[in-house]
């Protein structure tokens, strides 16, 4: 099999992009491979320390806000569609996947332009920009939430739900040691944490929240975010309470959690919900069409979530709610079976028998 694969942008849309890389690999491994993304966001370095051939081409989103620089934008965007045909023209892929994030645009309308196989997929409960213009050029298009297709008027047979491939390589990880970050073995553990990058509004509520938890029975791992964990050092914690700025391999982490605090991104949702994890989610207001609070609603109505949204977070609050969650048995244990029930454990087998039945005409 040959793919060519873009993604870029944020993690959100390069790790379910590389989980459908190692289904493909593990399902044929001799097929090849070519992601493209762009010359200048992370995927770029993310993507060759895989080992998989990368290929940047220059393109930029389109600000929302009628602007002068879209202009700029337009002309990117068509010397892309040039440049993405010619690299389509060489590779000769059998199908071209695109897995979010604006540099998804050229390359798919691109690839159909020339004839080619092509499927999109969604994370999120809502279609991005990029996915909204790629409905009318994509073959098929893989969804993470059943209820996408509700906010969808045009190509619903187009439509299949899959779930986050994202869900299915969290199954596959190991558990990580908790003494590696300081943690005893047992004691239950609420992992706090704001995305791979942190949250600066979230990260100054802690600063007096934390100390709420002290001494409790359980303890709290909060993950700073790389950027915010010098400002936490002077903070006096009790033992019960760790931070740290980072964890490499979070997944594995969360393994071992009994609760989590988290926003509620497309690939920690899919975690979280493959994982069976209780969490509360504070999603982050600050995304395209409110798409993380669209995400945690999913969950909420199906009784597979708590919900605080960021305006309304205070320390009494969130102590109160972890409390609860961790201390009511009942009501723990239904979230965890309601959380298995929503679950989609083989996201990312489903997303790969979708690209065999493209390749194979059917």
């Amino acid at each position: 099999m040959r793919v060519i694969i873009c993604a870029g942008g944020t993690g959100g849309h390069i790790y379910p992009a590389l989980a459908i890389i190692n289904k493909i690999k593990q399902k044929e491994p001799n097929s090849e491979i070519l992601y493209i993304g762009t010359t200048d966001r992370m995927e770029k370095d993310i993507i060759p320390n895989h080992g998989i051939e990368y290929t940047g081409i220059k393109v930029k989103g389109f600000e929302r806000k009628l602007t002068v620089n879209n202009i700029k934008v337009i002309k990117y965007f068509l010397d892309a569609i040039k440049e993405s045909k010619k690299i389509i023209k060489e590779f000769k892929p059998d199908i071209v996947i695109g897995v979010g994030g604006y540099v998804t645009g050229p390359v798919v309308y691109a690839a159909k332009k020339l004839g080619h196989k092509t499927l999109i997929h969604e994370q999120n409960s809502v279609l991005g920009l990029s996915n909204r213009f790629l409905l009318k050029y994509a073959d098929t298009v893989a969804i993470s939430f059943e209820k996408t297709i509700d906010y969808v008027d045009k190509s619903r047979e187009k439509i299949v739900f899959t779930g986050n491939p994202c869900s299915e390589e969290a199954l596959c990880k190991k558990p990580l040691n908790k003494k590696s970050v300081g943690l005893s073995e047992n004691k239950k553990l609420v992992l706090i944490v704001m995305g791979s990058l942190g949250s600066k509004i979230i990260n100054d509520k802690m600063k007096n929240m934390l100390q709420l938890f002290n001494n409790k029975d359980y303890e709290v791992l909060f993950i700073t975010g790389k950027n915010y964990y010098d400002e936490f050092k002077k903070l006096k914690l009790a033992n019960n309470i760790k931070i740290v700025p980072y964890v490499d391999d979070l997944v594995s982490l969360m393994k071992n959690a009994d609760l989590m605090v988290s926003r509620a991104g497309a690939t920690t949702m899919s975690e979280i919900t493959a994982l069976c994890i209780p969490t509360i989610l504070i999603p982050s207001p600050h995304v395209t069409d409110n798409h993380q609070f669209k995400n945690a609603v999913d969950l909420l109505e199906q009784e597979a979530a708590l919900l605080i949204e960021e305006k309304e977070l205070n320390g009494d609050l969130l102590i109160r709610t972890v409390d609860k969650m961790l201390n009511d048995k009942t009501k723990y244990n239904k979230i965890k079976k309601n959380l298995s029930d929503v679950s989609t454990k083989d996201s990312a087998s489903r997303i790969y028998k979708e690209i065999q039945k493209l390749i194979n005409g059917r």
